[in-house]
């Protein structure tokens, strides 16, 4: 498996890759993050964007996983493209976006997104369904939606990646990058 180099970049050809098909949600991730004492949890989540100071996705930050990451700010993406045979795992420390560019991003979303986003207590026991209808309801006639104080951005900063490739017979193509003084150093693993 002929890789580049740079992680990133790297990264940014097999993404591309597989926004260009008609796959749904190239863009969702795993997302898994652990309580202090290291009970784990999984979800999806949309990768919002990347560049080299790491990974952006959004979440309510009193949500289970805003809980986790603020007790443990240590956090793994999996992408998994399976029309394409590919897989990326990424690793690292999490830190809360700036709140101007959190606010940046929910401006910018669907107006339905944003009142969900500011009426919702994420991963929290509702009485019904049309309590959150309700919850809806009350903004619907509002000019501007009020941001959430507790809603925003957060960025996975790596350090460390691994592609997969899927071959025949499980003898699959494992690289993984870690940090060196001048870049990244890349070691085969066993399938």
């Amino acid at each position: 498996m002929n890789l580049d180099p740079d992680p990133l970049r790297q990264f940014k050809a097999w993404f591309d890759e597989a926004a260009a098909t008609a796959m749904r949600a190239p863009e969702a991730v795993a997302l898994a993050t652990a309580t202090p004492d290291g009970a784990p949890s999984v979800r999806m989540v949309l990768m919002k964007g990347f560049d080299e100071r790491g990974f952006t996705f959004f979440s309510n930050y009193e949500s289970r996983k805003g809980q986790e990451l603020a007790a443990n700010a240590r956090a793994a993406l999996l992408f998994h493209w399976d029309a394409l045979g590919r897989q990326v795992r990424i690793e690292g420390p999490v830190a809360r976006l700036d709140p101007a560019e959190s606010a940046e991003y929910i401006e910018s979303r669907p107006r339905a997104s944003q009142i969900s986003a500011l009426i919702s207590p994420q991963s929290r026991p509702v009485e019904s369904r049309e309590w959150l209808e309700q919850r809806v309801a009350e903004y619907a006639d509002q000019d501007r939606v009020p941001l959430p104080g507790n809603w925003g951005g957060y960025r996975l900063a790596p350090v460390s990646y691994e592609f997969w490739r899927h071959r025949d017979d499980r003898l699959h193509d494992r690289i993984v990058y870690l940090p060196e003084d001048d870049g990244w150093r890349r070691q085969r693993l066993a399938p």
